[in-house]
């Protein structure tokens, strides 16, 4: 997820899967999460950071007047069980930057995933899938931009990119066995001398100018987590050194490229998971986080790395692996039933299913806190797959499970959504092309 939400501009009061109450309606149009999206258009290319400087004043002059005008209004309540239950759906937040919707899944600045996947800028000249850079460009100014637009901020994070070699040191020498997220953290954290906010704020800079520094912290720690991400893995897993990054390609291609993956499918791939994962509303537990962290002005490389800590958990950004092991046990089951190679059918895989359930055990990636159907980024995901990979043995395990465990879920009577989330697919796919 990127740390975009440090640098939040106006927010329209929202739950998860909620809607403005009256008499809020009227401020909803102000601010409104359905924004008028637009190319900025100019005879020279304008920066990120001058589009945001043209636009912080115009949204601390809307919060400014909403607060003016419906300050004292009340937005909700909250019963004993929504308290005991983390305050789920107690509408408590401002967030702007994407949605989740009950029916329609995550809205990045009021587009589906398929809006963002047909509008954003691609890699150049075969890419299909959004770059991550034009999806961030997209959520700090709600304006879709320019391929020259994206490009720039491509350009940025390549020069922004080098790692100190202390930080390389560190994580060279941290423990073999220690998990690849606690070092991801550690990197983080270690980069954290070079805050420019911090050092701005130790000078004593005025609160209005706050933005600027965090927007640089936030623009060279986004462009600096590949090198660090990959140097984790090569040395975790790959026995080897890091290998250099190549920076004539985009973000997402050149940390491929850093992982050891120089394939132009497996370029898109990255693209598609990074970009679906940028952002997903306020209350989710890393970026609540980075949000609650960086309220007291710990800087972006302490606030994001607390969202790290919180991402690491078995229900947040460890569920990917919780499910790639779930599709390993299932598959075994299958292989020691003498059915390894066909498909299972759903009598079959509905046997193992309530095995499995009725052995107290849940099934990983099936079912959201908000979402009622399908999860969007599943399905974009699955679609993936579809092309490239129909072939594919895990895959095929996984297409009859969505066909099988909803049913099974349904019948059990005890989940609200039995559909499958992001998580149950993103496993296969790194798995089809050799990352885990």
């Amino acid at each position: 997820m990127l740390p975009c939400s440090v640098l939040r501009l106006s927010f329209p009061l929202r739950s998860a899967g909620g809607s403005l109450p009256q008499p809020l309606s009227r401020a909803a149009n102000i601010v409104n999460h359905q924004v008028l999206l637009k190319r900025h258009s100019s005879s020279a290319v304008i920066t990120l950071k001058e589009r945001l400087r043209q636009l912080i004043p115009e949204k601390s002059a809307e919060i400014k007047e909403i607060k003016a005008k419906y300050g004292n209004e009340i937005i909700g309540t909250c019963t004993v069980e929504q308290a005991y239950g983390g305050m789920r759906s107690v509408k408590s937040m401002i967030y702007e930057t994407s949605l989740l919707d009950v029916e329609e899944g995550i809205r990045f600045r009021g587009l589906t995933i398929p809006e963002c996947q047909a509008q954003l800028p691609k890699a150049q000249p075969k890419g299909e899938e959004p770059l991550p850079e034009a999806l961030y460009w997209l959520l700090l100014t709600g304006e879709v931009p320019t391929q020259q637009q994206a490009a720039q901020v491509t350009a940025e994070w390549q020069a922004r990119s080098d790692v100190p070699e202390y930080v390389v040191k560190l994580l060279r020498d941290l423990p073999a066995d220690m998990h690849p997220m606690t070092k991801f953290c550690i990197g983080i954290n270690a980069l954290q001398p070079m805050s420019l906010f911090a050092k701005a704020y130790q000078d004593g800079i005025r609160k209005a100018e706050y933005w600027e520094p965090v927007y640089e912290d936030s623009m060279n720690l986004i462009a600096k987590l590949p090198t660090i991400a990959a140097h984790i893995y090569r040395h975790q897993f790959c026995g080897g050194d890091l290998i250099p990054a190549d920076k004539s390609l985009d973000w997402s291609a050149n940390y491929s490229h850093m992982l050891g993956f120089d394939n132009p499918t497996f370029y898109d791939l990255m693209r598609l998971y990074l970009t679906i994962h940028t952002d997903h509303e306020g209350g989710n537990v890393s970026a609540h986080a980075v949000h609650l962290v960086g309220s007291a002005l710990s800087d972006p490389y302490l606030s994001v790395a607390a969202g790290m800590n919180g991402l690491a958990g078995p229900l947040h950004g460890l569920a990917n692996q919780e499910v790639l092991n779930f599709l390993l046990y299932v598959q075994k089951k299958l292989d020691d039933m003498g059915l390894g190679g066909q498909e299972p059918s759903h009598e079959v895989l509905s046997r193992l299913i309530w095995d499995h359930l009725n052995s107290g055990q849940v099934v990983p990636g099936f079912g959201h806190a908000v979402l009622r159907r399908t999860d969007p980024r599943y399905m974009c995901q699955r679609e993936f797959a579809l092309r490239h990979l129909p072939e594919d043995k895990l895959f095929k395990l996984v297409s009859a499970l969505f066909h099988t465990v909803p049913i099974v879920l349904t019948e059990q009577g005890k989940v609200k959504n039995p559909f499958p989330n992001v998580d149950a697919h993103s496993g296969v796919l790194l798995t089809h092309y050799g990352l885990t």
